[in-house]
């Protein structure tokens, strides 16, 4: 009489193995995915911040232009 326990082991590890490694696969692109994501908000955020501090420093300039133009010569 066959061993059964080794025949049911030895397909359990041969649909087991691909299957897990289906799934280790889809998790590390899934972490990869969000890894680019998170990298792409911060560049982003980065680029609005800088592109806000610099329309305000233009505003200031400005401001700080007329002001200057329209103040009384002394």
């Amino acid at each position: 009489m066959a061993n059964n326990n080794g025949v049911f082991s030895d397909l359990f590890n041969a649909v087991g193995a691909p299957i897990q490694n289906v799934a280790d696969f889809a998790g590390n692109t899934a972490a990869s995915f969000l890894s680019v994501a998170e990298s792409c908000t911060n560049l982003c955020a980065t680029i609005l911040t800088n592109s806000v501090n610099t329309a305000t420093q233009l505003v200031q300039g400005v401001a700080d232009g007329i002001s200057k133009a329209v103040a009384p010569k002394q």
